[in-house]
């Protein structure tokens, strides 16, 4: 009687194989593409000064000089230039040259990004 229970017992102590099944799904597979695209812009807004200038850009009437946003950043223009260039490789901003001056925009993708955002934290106050 006593080997009964431990046999008993020992099969209590098995897992439920069905109940690993229930849990387990299987795992989508996903688009690395989107990945490496996601992934680029988000690390290119992942710095103060360089969301910080999508944000100023954004709120301007119209495309901001790059002289304009040296001053209003407080960092040097080759800093100025160098986070542009990494927004303007990520597709966050537009860029035109008009003379020696060079004027940038925000893209509708960065619009409607930076709309989810505020939307986002908006649902979180």
């Amino acid at each position: 009687m006593v080997e009964n229970d431990s046999r008993t017992k020992s099969q209590s102590d098995q897992p439920d194989e069905s109940a690993e099944s229930v849990c387990c799904t299987a795992i989508p597979e996903i688009d690395e593409d989107a990945v490496v695209a996601d992934v680029q812009i988000l690390s290119a807004l992942g710095n103060d000064t360089r969301y910080e200038l999508v944000r100023r850009i954004a709120g301007a009437e119209d495309d901001v000089c790059v002289c304009d946003l040296e001053s209003a950043v407080g960092i040097s223009q080759s800093g100025v230039s160098q986070a542009l260039s990494r927004l303007y490789s990520a597709g966050l901003i537009t860029r035109r040259k008009d003379g020696s001056w060079r004027y940038y925009g925000l893209t509708e993708d960065a619009a409607h990004l930076l709309d989810t955002l505020d939307d986002i934290r908006a649902n979180n106050e």
